[in-house]
């Protein structure tokens, strides 16, 4: 098991395994505002984190900010923002394309089947979900499953950079065409690129970036599940690594991008947007 520190806000300290509370329900109401962080004059910045605590109140601010984005239409049409779950420390991150229907309903992103092959996976290297992060490239689930229109990509890339810059990883594995072509910036497929690693700078933060096939495109194709094994089961290897040498960047602001006009503040939501802190974020 690889060892990396381990947070809890209502999950019992020295919990690392995915919330309990994966069987949820939305909750009625907003129960967020007595623990959510109040958002830094002049906005986020990762030069500031400390400690795991500093860590955790950062990632909470930038979920507060996303929470109420009204930045494209996909706001119009989600139940919940997904912003992702998992350990705030992890030196391990998981980046899908966008959050389904489950994970709409929910606010944790991989909960279907793809999650639970994605689970049984992680226990074959001897981690579990307590050990990373798992996020994806839009936080609201675009209508009937399509793929993101550029406008929404662009509208959440500043929210995903800065997840990056926050939990610092050393390995981020990207899970399948569309996120491996975005963070990539380029259009070569996952056939060619699945288990090569490389190194990449995603927001201000060099990673050991590492394609992967989504785990969906494995459930029923046994060629495909064993390409995606063997490809996991370099992933202690790359964590064994450690992160490569960093950049020195100086941190740019975050361009502000215009707002969607809201028609009906409440169309296709649910109140508060979204589920208790502890399960959404999954801080444990």
């Amino acid at each position: 098991m690889v060892s990396v520190p381990v947070l809890a806000l209502e999950i019992p300290v020295g919990a690392c395994s995915w919330p309990r509370s994966l069987e949820v329900r939305p909750v009625e109401g907003d129960d967020l505002t007595a623990i959510m962080a109040p958002l830094r004059p002049g906005g986020y910045d990762p030069s500031l984190v400390t400690s795991t605590t500093e860590r955790r109140e950062q990632l909470k601010a930038v979920y507060e900010e996303a929470r109420g984005c009204l930045r494209c239409p996909l706001h119009q049409t989600r139940t919940t923002v997904v912003f992702g779950a998992g350990n705030a420390d992890a030196e391990l991150m998981f980046i899908g394309e966008a959050p389904g229907a489950n994970e709409d309903r929910l606010g944790l992103p991989f909960v279907g089947q793809a999650g639970k092959l994605l689970d049984k996976l992680l226990g074959e290297i001897g981690m579990e979900r307590g050990d990373v992060f798992v996020a994806n490239t839009v936080k609201c689930r675009p209508p009937d499953n399509r793929d993101p229109h550029p406008r929404e990509i662009e509208s959440c890339q500043g929210y995903l950079r800065r997840q990056v810059d926050l939990i610092e990883p050393s390995v981020i594995c990207t899970l399948g065409n569309f996120s491996t072509k975005l963070l990539r910036g380029e259009t070569t497929g996952i056939s060619r690129l699945h288990g090569c690693e490389e190194t990449r700078v995603i927001g201000t933060r060099a990673v050991r970036l590492y394609p992967l096939y989504h785990p969906a495109a494995a459930l029923y194709t046994p060629a495909t599940l064993q390409l995606l094994r063997a490809d996991f089961h370099r992933i202690p290897e790359l964590l064994a690594l450690g992160a490569p040498p960093q950049p020195a960047v100086e941190l740019e602001p975050i361009p502000e991008l215009e707002e969607e006009p809201v028609t009906d503040p409440g169309a296709g939501q649910s109140p508060a947007a979204g589920v208790p802190l502890a399960t959404q974020l999954g801080l444990f």
